[in-house]
């Protein structure tokens, strides 16, 4: 029998049109979305739904329009075939802010907590650094030990002892790292591992430099809302960003909530950790597949299954 780990996925992950062939087909799938709707006050499933792109790649509605729509086919799965995280989840984990959504998913949110969570994270994330300060760059053909050599070399700013924030944001495995700091400090990133021979650097297009130093004020915020929304504790394991080790103390997956804003996201490590435990199949829940292929490409002999639309969730349902 294979060991699943339900994973979900995190920003860039979204495109206009998600969620909207499910809510057509499934009404389990609406309830869900209204259900946020109402939450937020926002008619985001329209957003979603209709676009227009510009505003939903906007942060603070990127993150609970990727949570609602992989808590929608959690729903469908749960309605049309009875598979719940409790029957068919050994751990659950998610990419950044899909970690809120493994935690809902679980449990250890409700559905309008982890919204709420998003909505404010997302606000805080994109206030944390004016316009211009900072960026990201992805490495592609890349290590960690390349990534920290690269982040070290290029923080130095030139002519000068000061130094800028620049760090791997995140470890997505397969030879493909985000760094993430000061704008300049990216840039000198990027011909620097031009000159060392990485098979490819480049900035991405993205509003704010997150997983570093420079969302210091977006941790605080989430630490006081955290204290006010803590989380429960989730009825299957989280294998967590920061740790990616398995959690399920409430109280220490709060800190690691707070400790994620700044820290980089350890995804190679957390899917070879998942590996280790005896997991050999991840099936991801949302938008997308990006999590499936790097989960093929991080464990190849591993089976990567994404649910998304009404097909896919028709192809999982006979596999599990």
């Amino acid at each position: 029998m294979p060991v699943h780990a339900f994973v979900f996925p995190g920003q860039g992950s979204q495109a206009v049109g998600m969620g909207r062939d499910l809510a057509a087909a499934f009404p389990a799938a609406r309830e869900l979305f209204q259900e946020v709707d109402d939450t937020l006050r926002q008619r985001l499933s329209r957003l979603m739904f209709e676009g227009p792109g510009e505003e939903l790649t906007l942060t603070e509605n990127t993150q609970p329009a990727l949570m609602a729509h992989s808590l929608a086919v959690l729903r469908v799965l749960e309605k049309e075939g009875g598979i719940t995280i409790a029957n068919k989840a050994f751990v659950v984990a998610g990419h950044s802010l899909g970690e809120y959504t493994a935690l809902a998913a679980a449990g250890a949110f409700s559905v309008a907590d982890a919204a709420r969570l998003l909505k404010l994270r997302g606000q805080a994330m994109q206030k944390a650094t004016p316009p211009g300060v900072g960026a990201m760059a992805a490495l592609l053909g890349a290590d960690m030990e390349q990534a920290r050599a690269i982040c070290e070399e290029a923080a130095l700013v030139p002519e000068t002892e000061d130094r800028e924030v620049i760090q791997p944001a995140n470890d997505n495995g397969a030879g493909q790292v985000v760094i993430s700091g000061h704008r300049g400090a990216v840039e000198r990133a990027i011909e620097i591992a031009k000159a060392k021979g990485i098979k490819r650097a480049m900035m991405l297009p993205v509003s704010a430099p997150f997983h570093c130093a420079l969302m210091a004020p977006a941790a605080d915020a989430m630490a006081e809302a955290l204290d006010k929304t803590p989380p429960g504790e989730p009825i299957v394991p989280l294998i967590a960003n920061v740790s990616a080790g398995r959690e399920q103390d409430p109280q220490r997956i709060r800190d690691l909530l707070v400790q994620q804003v700044t820290a980089t996201v350890r995804w190679r490590e957390s899917v070879m950790a998942m590996t280790e435990m005896g997991v050999d199949s991840f099936i991801e829940l949302g938008a997308g597949k990006v999590l499936t292929g790097l989960a093929k490409r991080i464990v190849p002999d591993a089976m990567g299954i994404a649910a998304g639309t009404p097909a896919e969730i028709e192809a999982v349902l006979k596999t599990l």
